[in-house]
């Protein structure tokens, strides 16, 4: 098994980074691959709503400017997905939007090949704003009917300077405990495969309220 994690910090080894490997050791330890992907430090443009992923079914995105097409294959075949930003302005950092916004979009229009996925969100921050930018990534999760890990508190870890969250011994509690439910769920997920069907996707009905 292996989860894939998604870094949206432009800082390569800033605190989400440390949060990430901190909840990467947890996952090792039993016994899952772990991958973090760097994307904040990309230049990604947002969706330009054009639909082409909904048309081709292709499983790709129509903007080639970006590596988001190269990813994409590789977090589709994870067993389990980290969604993790750095906050600002109490949200996701800009890159990271753009990024998941295309990224789940092309999953939605392509049959959602996250269904049923094991999805953990995680956020660093300095002071606050970290409770809404870590409920903006749940949105991500919830929406694609993923299984969502938790952990013993919101899995927010604090810190200013690159690695200064290790010193913050809740949140890097925090982050194990996540680390060790979300392999604890992957493992039921594996052990259940072949004797517990999983519920029948259903055709999502679209309902305006504008009449």
């Amino acid at each position: 098994m292996k989860v894939v994690a998604i870094n949206g910090s432009p800082h390569k080894e800033g605190n989400t980074y440390h949060a990430l490997k901190i909840v990467g050791s947890k996952l090792e330890e039993n016994g899952i691959e772990f991958e973090i992907i760097h994307v904040g430090n990309k230049a990604v443009r947002g969706c330009m709503a054009c639909g082409s992923c909904r048309r081709t079914h292709d499983e790709k995105c129509s903007i080639t400017t970006d590596p988001l097409n190269e990813w994409i294959q590789t977090i589709k075949s994870a067993d389990g997905i980290i969604l993790s930003s750095p906050v600002y302005y109490s949200g996701v950092a800009g890159t990271m939007k753009s990024f998941l916004d295309r990224l789940f979009y092309v999953s939605l229009s392509n049959g959602g090949f996250f269904r049923h996925k094991v999805g953990a969100a995680v956020v660093a921050v300095r002071r606050s704003g970290g409770s809404s930018t870590l409920d903006a990534l749940n949105h991500y999760l919830s929406y694609s009917e993923m299984m969502v890990a938790t952990s013993s508190y919101w899995n927010i870890i604090h810190g200013t300077s690159p690695g200064e969250a290790v010193q913050d011994s809740e949140g890097v509690q925090i982050m194990e405990v996540l680390g060790n439910n979300m392999a604890w769920q992957l493992k039921m997920r594996e052990m259940t495969k072949d004797t517990l069907p999983a519920p029948a996707k259903v055709q999502k009905v679209m309902t305006n309220f504008i009449r």
